[in-house]
């Protein structure tokens, strides 16, 4: 029995071609997947590796824990601890570190390395190590800033250059005094890091006379560990925490490895759907193999093959084919995993160097997703065909499928459908997160149970197609009929398809609902012409507001300052924001109480009220980072949204109490309202700081959108691989129809059908199986981009259902292309068949 499943195996190469191509497409993704994910946080790891390696303790000043109605915040590290560090035994040296946001613009004005990696800190001298210099000298006094060699590179900058630079408040355009070299991760992912002399970056980074950590270095002999004991014995004080280098670099590995596991996982999962797919190629064509072997599987069982040897010989060539796909897949992972880490170089995304990493778990994962994947789906056709009686497989009563086993199967599936659409309607009344694992457990279980329904659905929805393939004449006619002789075939070739429509459309149908409710609500909740920000995300100096709102151009402006306080010994964050102007920028629904903000008096969202059982008159006790306190009186109650929410408060009683005072926005009304003169003025206003963007209501959609975009565009790339999976699907399921179906070809050519007529049939046959499965597909994503929606529609009150009928006609016309595009080769070889072989042929 091994060796006739062998033989059958390279009997039957060219039909076991695409289910390999499935299956090697599969594994290929997994296996890419492992490898990049492995290459690149290997990479970071070695380079933050790299960064540590001039530290063998940090002290950093301890953080503390708020108790009571008291705010906790971190402590500072001074000179004299600086000084006591540099006495202590085992200490070669001792570094004092200073760092912050500093945001570098290119000699066009654009911020370099998008802000987020966008650093500063100081240089220390000659004696530092960690910043050895290429060109120039150190900076000294607050004209002079020294740039990492890769920001050098890719802005042009040398020394001598005079550069834009911006920490949080006014722009500075210190000269460029050196540049050097670090091994830095935020430099190494893009960013920038820029250096001043110790001086300058504590007055613009921190305090005066103050550090954020001391990196300390042992002296020969000395291990980390003895060099830390060291330092606790002389730092008596609760008020610093020391760390070994090691754990530091372990610890930052294991950061970017939990950073890198969500990208991996992601990628899995779509991974996993491309296998998911070729799950369903793998049994259909295992099915249509086994079928057309009935009478040689039916003649084993008569010499006297058990019907667990007829099951395993079909599982043995399973087990070659997921063996075969397994190892081709693999190679092909690798190649993915090297260029995905090219096309990030090409997307402008700079990666440290590094080689590429094959762990053992990627070889392991990828040889044992062939081999399973491809034996479990041809399980149940080899266990199908060993359960035929040889008698009923020689004469061919086996054919048909009886009709308790269609009962049996519509049952079933009507069965799950009806669960899966009850579990999925329950989950959209449900909120938040309570919601999503019912909504996707549902959605499996809906997804099954029309896969199982689909043979019952194909008849009246292919015959729906009738009228149009009429027109074709006899192909046409002959197509439809093909398309449903056998629909448990044409359910899962269609299914394949289905199911990569489903993902798309529903993301699509997500998307673009969430884009109008956020417009929606941006639109709903302000009035002001213009809204400024951080590109980065950070905080805005309060110098910021004071300039707008001392402009000329500006008729009205409020900042949004966030402060942390203290409510019943719970910490609470008030939003101190203009009283007198307010109204004039926002526009909030009020639904108790009036919306009036001075002195004492604050309103609240309904959710805050809610939660800490407030309404209008109510009062409570606020503790202020100064530890000082308020009495304040709750004078209405408004919708909040995702924009505005939370208690506002006026910023004249906000403000005294706020030890470091800043704004996460400012909301602009101007004179002439919005135009490109005037936000241009407003840029000017701020001294066209390279971090701070003003935006309008336009400009906030078009920033969400393009978000929402670039998200859509990557899922589609990722779904393609399993599009392209149900395409070898349709062109198997045709290929070996057409070979089943040889001598009816053969007969059709003989009375007359030209081979133009054979290749209109074939053609047809695929489109209407393709836009069967497209019909599906969409359908379901419908259903479940509305559900989803409904999901979302708890907490986004501005969510409705908007379906995107023009993207939705293309992806009913791709479906139909990839009908046309699939038939192409069947099509070709049924025409060219020999009508006399073919005749003849059993």
């Amino acid at each position: 029995m091994f060796r006739t499943a062998l033989r059958n195996v390279f009997a039957h190469k060219a039909r076991l071609l695409m289910t390999v191509l499935a299956v090697m497409l599969g594994v290929a993704f997994v296996s890419g997947t492992l490898v990049f994910t492995s290459t690149i946080s290997n990479a970071f790891q070695n380079s933050s590796a790299k960064g540590f390696d001039g530290v063998d303790v940090e002290i950093t000043p301890a953080f503390h824990e708020s108790q009571g109605d008291t705010l906790g915040k971190p402590g500072e590290l001074t000179q004299a601890q600086l000084d006591t560090v540099e006495k202590v035994t085992g200490v070669d040296s001792a570094v004092g570190v200073v760092k912050g946001f500093t945001a570098v613009a290119d000699k066009h004005g654009k911020l370099v390395g998008g802000g987020f990696q966008s650093q500063g800190a100081n240089y220390w001298g000659a004696k530092d190590v960690r910043y050895p210099l290429v060109s120039g000298s150190a900076p000294h006094g607050a004209d002079e800033i020294a740039i990492d060699s890769e920001t050098a590179q890719r802005t042009g900058y040398k020394v001598g250059d005079t550069v834009r630079v911006s920490v949080d408040g006014p722009v500075l355009t210190p000269r460029v005094s050196g540049v050097f070299r670090t091994d830095d991760g935020n430099v190494t992912a893009g960013g920038s890091l820029t250096l001043f002399d110790t001086a300058t970056a504590q007055k613009l980074l921190g305090e005066p006379g103050t550090y954020h950590a001391i990196d300390v270095k042992a002296a020969a002999g000395t291990s980390q560990a003895q060099l830390k004991s060291a330092l606790d014995t002389a730092l008596t004080t609760k008020a610093v925490d020391t760390v070994t280098g090691k754990k530091l670099a372990d610890d930052q590995a294991q950061v970017i490895s939990r950073s890198m596991s969500g990208l991996k996982q992601g990628l899995l999962v779509f991974a996993g759907i491309a296998l998911f797919v070729g799950t369903f190629i793998i049994a259909n064509t295992f099915t249509m193999l086994v079928a057309q072997r009935t009478k040689e599987l039916a003649l084993l069982r008569a010499v006297g093959a058990s019907r667990r040897q007829v099951t395993r010989s079909v599982l043995i060539e399973a087990f070659v084919v997921g063996a075969v796909a397994g190892v081709t897949g693999l190679l092909a992972g690798i190649g993915i995993g090297a260029a995905l880490r090219s096309l990030l170089g090409t997307f402008g995304a700079t990666l440290p160097d590094g080689p590429l990493v094959v762990e053992p778990s990627a070889v392991v994962a990828a040889l044992a997703v062939g081999v399973l994947i491809t034996m479990l789906a041809a399980w149940l056709p080899g266990r199908r065909a060993a359960r035929i009686p040889p008698v009923a497989a020689m004469s061919s009563l086996h054919a048909q499928a009886t009709t308790k086993s269609l009962v049996l199967r519509n049952t079933l599936g009507a069965l799950f459908t009806g669960v899966g659409v009850a579990v999925v309607l329950w989950a959209t009344t449900l909120s938040g997160s309570d919601g999503q694992a019912p909504m996707g457990l549902g959605a499996v279980v809906l997804i099954i149970g029309v896969f199982i329904l689909t043979p019952l659905l194909s008849r009246p929805l292919i015959a729906a197609a009738s009228p149009v393939l009429r027109i074709f004449g006899v192909s046409g006619k002959l197509a439809r009929q093909n398309s449903v002789r056998n629909p448990r075939r044409t359910a899962a070739t269609a299914s394949a398809l289905m199911i990569g429509l489903t993902l798309i459309t529903g993301m699509t149908v997500m998307a673009g609902s969430l884009q109008q409710a956020i417009d929606k609500m941006a639109s709903a909740a302000l009035r002001a012409d213009y809204v400024v920000s951080m590109a980065n995300g950070r905080d805005l100096s309060k110098d910021v507001g004071e300039k707008l709102a001392a402009s000329s151009d500006v008729t009205a402006s409020s900042p949004l300052r966030n402060a942390p306080v203290r409510i019943d010994g719970e910490t609470e964050y008030l939003t101190g924001v203009n009283g007198s102007t307010i109204g004039e920028l926002t526009d909030l629904k009020v639904d108790n109480g009036s919306f009036k903000i001075g002195g004492d008096q604050v309103v609240v969202d309904k959710d805050t009220a809610e939660r800490n059982h407030w309404k209008v008159g109510s009062s409570f006790t606020a503790h202020f980072q100064d530890k000082k306190a308020e009495r304040l009186t709750v004078s209405g109650v408004y919708d909040g949204n995702e924009v505005i929410q939370g208690a506002l408060m006026d910023i004249s009683t906000l403000t005294p109490h706020a030890t470091d005072s800043r704004d996460m926005q400012v909301l602009v009304k101007t004179k002439g309202g919005v135009s490109s003169e005037a936000k241009d003025r407003l840029v000017k206003t701020l001294g066209t700081n390279p971090v701070i963007q003003v935006q309008s209501k336009k400009d906030l959609s078009d920033s969400i959108a393009q978000i929402f975009t670039l998200m859509l565009n990557m899922l589609y790339g990722l779904l393609a691989m399993a599009v392209i999976v149900a395409v070898l699907g349709v062109i198997n399921t045709l290929a070996m129809s057409v070979f089943e179906r040889s001598q009816e070809i053969g007969m059709l050519r003989a009375i007359g059908l030209d081979r133009k007529g054979i290749k209109r049939m074939v053609r047809l046959e695929s489109l209407v199986i393709s836009l069967f499965g497209g019909v599906l597909g969409i359908g379901l994503g419908v259903f479940f981009g509305w559900a989803a929606g409904e999901l979302l529609g708890t907490s986004m009150p501005t969510y409705e259902l908007v379906l995107p009928w023009a993207r939705m006609g293309i992806f009913l016309l791709l479906a139909g292309l990839v009908g046309v595009l699939a038939a192409l080769w069947p099509a070709r070889r049924a025409a060219r068949l020999n009508m006399l072989a073919a005749i003849k042929a059993e």
